[in-house]
């Protein structure tokens, strides 16, 4: 866990650093894709599953230590030769993972967020669930695990592989020759993210790009049919928290509310999308049915309110920083406190986002935590072993946060217009 928290303390600044790069290229070019609050949405998304990451928040059914160990045809020692074959294996089974999140009801919850954004860029690919909390598709690995691939080699190429599915979600790549026929381009991924019936749910490799063509899911990118982003029923929210619930709530209540006792049981297992006949007609659900034609969500904010927004992020960066470089030393049952502290952080800065009338509630219960952790605890979390002046001003900002939200979630909620708008 410390191990990996120090990698991911290397790793945000980085993702974060190329995210703005993007912005900024569009805007040097004119070409602006890259917008405010879907941008911070992504971010504090990413924020949440590293914050539940580095907590350890989820359990594995079953483990590839036991698959290997029971399993094993023959046992290879680690050298430059396992690393390649691990890498290929674990392509190969998120593929697998991939297409049972698009084609199944239930495992579609788990990734919905990844595509939930209108739009498409580096940001993006830092939306990523929390809901998993358990992990059921580690026998996928079968294939490594047969050929006795050490687990050590397994861990060690997992993080690999997912930082190495980021550089693709861009608009600004274009076609990539002859690269197109073995891996993954932006080409490719563009046309997995889209909601186009040509596109929709094709391409979903996530590495080599040949599994699709084995397979039968892959699609190029057709120059007459420009991909159109998100999914085809819009969240409408920036709230990565409320996004990771929305499907999973409403399969629960489609179950209770049918009628059919059969469709309580088969909603879970159905094609993702799939609604029991008598609860569609009583209960609809908005649903995008002309992908050219609908109104992308809050594009379009107050100055004042991005402005605050990007003050509050970076803030948030720093508070996740320090969690991640003394994850050791903050300790059991201290790092839960913080990590409770940080969702509320997101939720009650994604609410203001979202310009919800309940923000200053919830801005309120992340300064009451804050405030409650520095006197329960003594200071905040050992900072003062490097710092004695900071938890001193960490109850400032908490209070001066609380008085900038409730003034631009009470005063300003019905003066938008007065202000002027940033994308």
């Amino acid at each position: 866990m410390e191990q990996y928290g120090k990698i991911l303390l290397f790793a945000m600044p980085v993702f974060l650093i190329l995210v703005l790069l993007e912005k900024w290229y569009g805007w040097y070019k004119g070409n602006e894709k890259v917008y405010n609050m879907d941008m911070l949405s992504s971010l504090t998304s990413g924020i949440t599953m590293v914050t539940k990451n580095i907590l350890g928040l989820s359990i594995t059914i079953l483990s590839y230590e036991l698959l290997v160990n029971k399993l094993a045809l023959t046992q290879i020692k680690p050298s430059w030769l396992t690393f390649p074959i691990a890498f290929i294996a674990i392509d190969f089974s998120h593929y697998w993972i991939h297409r049972l999140e698009h084609k199944i009801n239930f495992f579609w919850n788990s990734h919905i967020v990844h595509h939930s954004s209108e739009e498409f860029n580096l940001a993006c690919a830092l939306r990523q669930p929390i809901s998993s909390f358990i992990k059921l598709f580690t026998f996928l690995l079968l294939p490594a695990a047969l050929l006795g691939v050490p687990s050590i080699v397994i861990a060690t190429i997992t993080p690999i592989h997912f930082f190495a599915q980021f550089w693709y979600h861009t608009r600004y790549i274009d076609r990539m020759g002859f690269i197109e026929k073995i891996l993954v381009t932006p080409s490719h991924h563009r046309v997995h993210h889209a909601i186009n019936k040509e596109y929709l749910d094709k391409n979903l490799s996530q590495i080599f790009i040949v599994w699709d063509k084995l397979f039968g899911t892959f699609q190029q990118e057709l120059p007459d049919v420009p991909p159109v982003y998100g999914i085809t029923r819009p969240v409408q929210t920036w709230n990565p928290i409320k996004i990771n619930a929305q499907h999973m709530w409403l399969l629960i209540t489609d179950s209770w509310r049918t009628k059919s006792i059969k469709d309580k049981f088969r909603i879970w297992v159905m094609p993702t999308g799939w609604r029991p006949a008598d609860v569609e007609e009583k209960y609809p659900v908005f649903k995008i049915n002309d992908v050219y034609h609908f109104e992308k969500y809050g594009k379009k904010n107050p100055l004042v309110l991005s402005t605050w927004t990007w003050v509050q992020m970076l803030i948030l960066f720093f508070f996740v920083s320090y969690l991640l470089g003394n994850i050791a030393t903050i300790g059991n049952p201290n790092m839960f406190i913080y990590g409770f502290f940080v969702f509320m952080y997101v939720y009650a800065l994604t609410e203001l986002m979202d310009g919800s009338k309940y923000a200053i509630v919830w801005e309120f219960l992340k300064a009451a935590i804050g405030i409650a952790a520095i006197f329960y605890i003594g200071d905040w979390f050992g900072v003062n072993s490097f710092y004695p002046w900071v938890s001193k001003a960490l109850i400032g900002y908490f209070i001066l946060s609380v008085g900038v939200t409730g003034w631009l979630a009470i005063y300003k909620k019905n003066d938008a217009s007065s202000l002027i708008l940033a994308s």
